[in-house]
């Protein structure tokens, strides 16, 4: 039979090429290479270039708003500082209209303010509204320690008087700070949680997000860790035995300390 003129020799009917094995087989003819297992891939399988082509997860406004808050309240990002749109959008991956809404919130929440022509800026406060704060949180933190002690069962505190009778003790004495306001914070969020109001929540978040690098500052002055825990454990105390009124009575006490230790070194940390 003649071959097809419009067959090229080496390659199949269809055009496709035929892989040469080196040997010849019968007639002339290329042998067929039998893909091994090593050639074939399984089903399914995505290369390393496949999954570099997916497409990015979208960056959402909330947690460019939470990261930008944190790093301000953090002082990471200094009082003073302007915060630029486009930097931003560039930065985040994001459009500027979603800045916008992003800069929206955090002006709502007292932590820039945007001014005509300069754009958006860290609010610094200072020395009278520092005591200002201190004087709502006063009262704000005093009933949501009653709240949270007449919502519960004396026992459910027995786990922090014993951490802040042992390890917070520790904490001070070697002035490991980040340890003990860790401790610190759970305390708070316990507090927080048992007291079952969302509003005075919210209203209390709001303060403490604005004094939060303030409180930092103080708890390293000379003395002040060390009755910040005596203070703490008198709370504590009054929560354990279930006594509501003497509970908001010790925390509005541990207030008071600290807006007076200060005031003392006010020319120091604000």
């Amino acid at each position: 039979m003649k071959r097809d003129s419009t067959t090229r020799r080496g390659s199949s009917p269809q055009g496709s090429a035929v892989p040469k094995t080196g040997k010849a087989a019968k007639g002339g003819e290329q042998a067929v290479a039998k893909p091994t297992l090593r050639s074939v891939k399984p089903v399914g399988q995505v290369t390393k270039a496949a999954k570099a082509a997916k497409p990015a997860k979208p960056v959402k406004s909330e947690d460019v708003f939470q990261m930008l808050r944190d790093q301000i309240v953090s002082h990471q990002i200094a009082p003073g500082s302007r915060l630029r749109e486009q930097e931003l959008a560039d930065e985040h991956a994001i459009p500027r209209a979603k800045v916008r809404d992003v800069l929206a919130m955090l002006e709502q929440r007292g932590l820039v303010e945007r001014i005509p022509n300069r754009g958006a800026i860290v609010v610094k406060f200072d020395v009278s509204q520092i005591f200002e704060f201190y004087e709502v949180r006063e009262v704000l933190e005093g009933l949501l320690v009653r709240l949270a002690t007449e919502k519960t069962a004396p026992a459910d505190w027995q786990d922090l008087v014993e951490l802040f009778a042992g390890p917070m003790q520790t904490y001070v004495d070697s002035c490991n700070y980040e340890a003990f306001l860790t401790g610190y914070s759970l305390f708070r969020q316990r507090i927080l949680g048992a007291a079952g109001n969302p509003v005075l929540s919210a209203m209390i978040d709001g303060i403490y997000e604005k004094t939060q690098a303030v409180i930092r500052r103080v708890i390293i002055l000379p003395g002040r860790a060390e009755q910040g825990l005596k203070e703490h454990r008198a709370v504590l105390d009054a929560m354990r035995r279930g006594d509501a009124q003497e509970a908001e009575r010790c925390r509005r006490e541990n207030m008071k300390s600290a807006r007076e230790f200060i005031k003392r070194y006010k020319n120091f940390i604000v």
